[in-house]
């Protein structure tokens, strides 16, 4: 009787609420940015509430668009970004250049469109 009882349970121990993007509340806990050479920059950010991983990447891109712009430079090109989860704890290290010019490549953001998109989304950028 008692494995009866567990089979027919299990199913409805393994169907907790997953979050929805209007339940979506996130916390963004700060960017620590390291400039490892005139034009490289890395951006270390952490958040918690995250629906996936691309939502700590935005935070970064958000961060890397504010940093340029305060650089007073207008682009910038991704070059990595690590993320991580643990215990509900996102965090993320990108690696961004950044340059007055748009630089060559395939993954390159116009800072002041990110950062206006970012302003529209609530996410931080530095």
């Amino acid at each position: 009787m008692k494995a009866a009882w567990l089979i027919t349970c299990m199913p409805l121990m393994a169907c907790e609420p997953v979050p929805t993007a209007e339940q979506f509340i996130p916390d963004y806990r700060g960017v620590d940015t390291t400039l490892l050479s005139d034009d490289l920059v890395q951006f270390n950010v952490e958040m918690t509430n995250a629906l996936s991983a691309q939502d700590v990447s935005n935070y970064a891109e958000c961060a890397a668009a504010g940093y340029t712009l305060i650089r007073g430079w207008g682009f910038a090109r991704h070059l990595r970004t690590n993320v991580d989860e643990e215990a509900g704890v996102w965090k993320a290290d990108a690696v961004y250049t950044i340059s007055p010019a748009l630089p060559r490549g395939l993954r390159t953001i116009d800072a002041e469109v990110v950062a206006a998109a970012c302003a529209e989304k609530g996410i931080p950028t530095v």
